[in-house]
C-alpha cells in the first residue's frame, strides 16, 4: 500500500532559494501543493504577471491565515526574506504544524530556542533547508572525518563568497552580520556536523565599500580544544566565484573546489585504506540537484521512515503517526 501525499504550503517568495524550492515541491511525487502565500501584495502581483513556471502552476492563497488554520495541511516551507522568516516560523508551529524553515534560522537566539521547545512539546519537526545537506562532496567528505579516515580533524578552511547585487544590500543591512549572516550558515552546518559546537568563535568583520551600509567582508575563527577552523564570506566576489572547503586531519585530507558545480574532491592519506589509495587521489562526485534530498528526507521523517536529518533531538513519536499516511 503506497502511503498518501503529505499536504505542503509554502509562505513567502523573497528569499533567495524560494523559486528552487517551489520548483522541487511541485515536481515531488510525495507531495501535494495545497497553497502558496505571498504578504506583499506587490511581489505577488509581479510574480503572476509573468506567468511562468513555477509560479503559475502553483495555487496561491489570499493570506497566511489560511494557511495556519487549515488543520489539512501536513507541514508549511517558509521561505521568507531573513527579515520575515523567525515570525513566521513562530506562527507555524503556534499554529501546529510540521516546519521547514529556510535558513538562517533566525536574528534572535532566544525566540528560535523558544520555537524549537515548543515544537518538542506540540511534537512538530522543525526542519532547516540547508541544500549542501545532501550534497555527494559535503557528504564524502563528512563521513571520512566522521568515521576517522583523515585521523583526528586538526583544521577545516571553508571559503564561500558572493557578490551582493545592490538590490540585496537592504536586507543585508538588517543584520549586524551584513552577508555573513546570510551565508555562513550553509558551511557551518558541515563544520559543525564533523566536530560539533565549538568552544569560543571569533568574528572579524569589515564594511569595505561604506555606500553599501552592510558587513560585506568577515573572517570567523572557531576554536576547538584539539582543532581551529577558519571560515571566510565575502560579498564582493566576480564570477567564476571560487567557493572551497577543507578538511585536515593528522592521516589524511580532503578538499573539495568548487562546491557548485562540483565535480571532483581530491583525497590524500598516509597509507592506503577504505579502499583509498596512498597519497593524494581524485575522487569523482555525483551531480546532485539542490534541495530534492532535503526535501525527500523531510517527507520520510514526517512519515516515520527515517530519524532526522543532523538534529540531537529524538523524535520516538509525531503527532502525524504512519498510520495516517497510509
Amino acid at each position: 500500500m503506497t502511503s498518501r501525499k503529505l499536504r505542503l504550503a509554502q509562505w513567502g517568495t523573497k528569499h533567495a532559494h524560494a523559486r528552487g524550492w517551489l520548483e522541487v515541491i511541485l515536481a515531488n511525487r510525495d507531495v501535494e501543493l495545497v497553497g502558496l502565500v505571498e504578504d506583499d501584495p506587490e511581489r505577488r502581483r509581479e510574480l503572476e504577471a509573468l506567468d511562468e513556471a513555477p509560479w503559475n502552476e502553483a495555487v496561491w492563497v489570499d493570506g497566511p491565515e489560511e494557511i495556519l488554520g487549515d488543520d489539512k495541511i501536513d507541514a508549511i516551507v517558509v521561505e521568507g526574506d531573513n527579515v520575515q522568516n523567525l515570525a513566521q516560523a513562530e506562527a507555524v508551529i503556534r499554529a501546529g504544524h510540521h516546519l521547514l524553515l529556510d535558513k538562517p534560522a533566525g536574528h534572535d537566539y532566544p525566540r528560535w530556542k523558544k520555537v524549537l521547545e515548543e515544537a518538542a512539546e506540540r511534537e512538530r519537526y522543525v526542519q532547516l533547508g540547508y541544500m549542501f545537506r545532501h550534497h555527494d562532496g559535503y557528504q564524502r567528505i563528512g563521513d571520512w572525518a566522521r568515521e576517522g579516515l583523515l585521523g583526528d580533524v586538526f583544521a577545516i578552511s571553508a571559503h564561500m563568497p558572493t557578490y551582493a547585487d545592490p538590490l540585496s544590500h537592504g536586507q543585508f543591512a538588517e543584520f549586524d552580520g551584513g552577508v555573513v549572516y546570510d551565508l555562513c550558515g550553509h558551511v557551518l552546518d558541515q563544520i559543525v556536523w564533523v566536530l560539533g559546537r565549538p568552544a569560543r568563535v571569533r568574528p572579524f568583520m569589515q564594511r569595505v565599500v561604506p555606500p553599501s551600509g552592510f558587513v560585506d567582508n568577515g573572517v570567523a575563527v572557531l576554536e576547538y580544544p584539539k582543532a581551529m577552523v577558519v571560515v571566510t564570506i565575502s560579498g564582493l566576489m566576480v564570477s567564476p566565484r571560487p567557493r572551497r572547503y577543507e578538511v585536515y586531519g593528522t592521516r589524511g585530507w580532503a578538499i573539495m573546489e568548487p562546491m557548485e558545480p562540483a565535480q571532483t574532491v581530491r583525497l590524500a592519506l598516509d597509507e592506503a585504506r577504505s579502499g583509498y589509495q596512498a597519497g593524494e587521489q581524485v575522487i569523482k562526485l555525483e551531480a546532485r540537484p539542490r534541495y530534492v534530498a532535503s526535501l525527500q528526507a523531510f517527507v520520510r521523517t514526517l512519515r516515520n521512515e527515517q530519524v532526522p536529518d543532523r538534529t540531537p533531538v529524538s523524535y520516538t513519536h509525531l503527532t502525524l503517526p504512519t498510520s495516517d499516511l497510509v
